[in-house]
């Protein structure tokens, strides 16, 4: 059992941002049970054993490109365009934001905070997602796997998003808010506040590990964690 005593204290200290990065799936949005369909539709067409959810949930993290070659070897190409397939014929019929997710970006938006999003979810996919949201107006990007030369943990997908706004990393305080490791890292890599999510049955993903959760990176202190959307609109709610 994880001790995130240190984390929720981070979290109750964080100072109030400029603008704020955003993970994508299972962070605003409930993927988990599309993904796990669609890696499995995957699994059994290239005749090999299904994943659990749980497993699912404590293996992605990393794009398509980077993931795909290191579980389908040299059939990963193909292997992409089955996964592509089949998440595609559920995805915008099933999607859904996860609690409290709409009532944070607009209160966010109330407040002139910019918004951003940065997903290793191919740009074209996360953008009919957020479209068919209706969330376009809330974010001044939307920046997805293949959209940058590197996808996260890189932060070239991050700048990407940042370019023409005249929000700098170097001058400006920006939280990133994400569920995995790829955001934490991504995050440490642009110079911004990481911030975990922790998942519904408050889980933190199994992609962190337990010396980054409580240490960081170069051991600046514990990583900020929380549990519930609502929780981050009562944070800045306090930072007015």
């Amino acid at each position: 059992m994880l001790n995130l005593e240190k984390n929720l204290q981070a979290f109750q200290n964080l100072r109030k941002p400029d603008a704020i990065i955003y993970d994508w799936d299972n962070t605003l949005v409930d993927t988990w049970p599309l993904i796990k369909n669609a890696i499995n539709a995957t699994m059994r067409s290239l005749n090999r054993e299904e994943w659990s959810l749980e497993k699912v949930r404590d293996s992605v993290h990393k794009s398509m490109r980077e993931s795909f070659p290191e579980i389908f070897g040299n059939e990963w190409e193909r292997a992409g365009e089955i996964y592509k397939k089949a998440y595609q014929d559920i995805n915008i019929a099933q999607i859904s934001l996860l609690k409290n997710s709409f009532e944070l970006l607009n209160f966010v938006k109330s407040l002139n905070i910019s918004q951003f999003l940065v997903s290793n979810k191919i740009g074209t996919t996360l953008r009919k997602e957020v479209k068919k949201l209706q969330l376009e107006h809330l974010f001044f990007s939307l920046v997805g796997a293949q959209d940058a030369n590197f996808d996260k943990p890189s932060r070239e997908p991050a700048d990407f998003a940042l370019m023409g706004s005249q929000i700098d990393p170097k001058k400006h305080h920006i939280w990133f808010v994400g569920d995995t490791i790829a955001d934490v890292e991504c995050a440490h890599n642009l110079g911004a506040c990481p911030i975990i999510y922790g998942h519904s049955d408050n889980q933190i993903s199994k992609t962190i590990e337990e010396k980054i959760l409580e240490n960081g990176f170069d051991d600046k202190g514990a990583v900020a964690v929380y549990f519930d959307h609502k929780e981050l609109i009562n944070i800045l709610k306090n930072l007015i």
